[in-house]
Order: C-alpha cells, then structure tokens, then sequence
C-alpha cells in the first residue's frame, strides 16, 4: 500500500522575525526592548524577569544579558 504524500507551499510567506537590540525602548544595551519587541509583549515585564533571574540565579541574568549584549546586533 503505498501513500502519496505532498507538501504544498502557500504563496505567501511567513515573514522572519529576527532578534535585534533596539534603539528606541533602550535602557543599557536595548536587549531586553528587543526581545520584547519580537515576543510582542512589554519590557518592563522583561526586565522584572531579568532583575529576578539575577538575583535568584547568581547572577545568571546579568550573564546572559552580557553575552546577548555582545552577540546581537542592534537594529
């Protein structure tokens, strides 16, 4: 018994979210502003969730906010 499976692409495609640092909504770096922006959701939000990270985390927060610092480009 053989399945004939197809893929079929629509015409239109998904447009392509990229992770930048923003300029516009930056505090320090504009990390927090562009995760926001791309998860469409506040950064105030994000950065309470950081300072939490940081803090319980020993300092895991501001690690990874350094290296995202580093790493992603800004927009």
């Amino acid at each position: 018994m053989t399945e004939n499976f197809s893929t079929t692409q629509t015409t239109a495609e998904s447009p392509v979210r990229k992770f930048r640092r923003s300029r516009e909504n930056a505090m320090i770096a504009g990390v927090c502003a562009g995760t926001a922006k791309g998860l469409n959701v506040d950064a105030t939000i994000l950065r309470v969730l950081l300072v939490a990270a940081t803090l319980l985390g020993f300092g895991t927060g501001i690690v990874v906010y350094l290296v995202c610092w580093v790493l992603v480009p800004q927009e």
